[in-house]
């Protein structure tokens, strides 16, 4: 085997376990499963990841460019995260690792660890940062970023891990951009 068609092989197991753990969950996902589907052995699962953890693990990897979204003035913050949060729900291909993550977290307490770690991370320590450095002060610069964030999460989770409907993505992003705007700005 080619190490091309070996990386082609672990990104299309990925690919289908990412899939799988975001609209089954962690618990009934099997190793078995995930290589039928990925049309692999499971020995390969095993071999390339160690297993149902460390295939989970490599699943939830996520990214966020949140960092693109700072670039600019306060006024507008809003809209930058609304439009940047909409294309990760709606243009995203695939199985949105952040999403696998989120549904797997009531599951698995080291996802929820997680989960929260990332969003510390990658959410609301920078937003805390981008306001603070705004113009507000450190404490209310914290407890804009911490409603943001909870505001964000919650949306997150109500629409796409309780599996209701998202909406017009246009619609979202308006509401979104004007609610996350309001809390910005006090």
């Amino acid at each position: 085997m080619t190490s091309r068609n070996a990386a082609a092989t672990k990104q299309r197991i990925l690919e289908h376990a990412q899939r799988q753990f975001a609209q089954r969950g962690y618990a009934a996902i099997t190793v078995k499963g995930v290589a039928d589907a990925a049309g692999v052995s499971p020995n390969l699962i095993t071999r390339y990841f160690g297993g149902k953890d460390g295939l989970f693990l490599a699943a939830t990897r996520v990214e966020i460019p949140v960092s693109i979204s700072f670039d600019g003035d306060r006024s507008a913050l809003g809209s930058r995260l609304a439009a940047s949060i909409v294309q990760r729900w709606f243009g995203a291909p695939g199985e949105d690792p952040l999403l696998v993550l989120q549904r797997a977290s009531g599951e698995r307490p080291e996802a929820a660890e997680a989960l929260a770690a990332f969003l510390d991370t990658n959410s609301l320590e920078p937003l805390h940062r981008y306001l603070r450095d705004s113009g507000l002060d450190d404490a209310d610069a914290r407890s804009r970023a911490a409603a943001i964030d909870a505001f964000v999460l919650g949306v997150s989770t109500r629409r796409r891990v309780l599996r209701s409907e998202l909406g017009d993505p246009a619609d979202l992003q308006a509401w979104l951009s004007a609610t996350i705007q309001r809390l910005a700005d006090g």
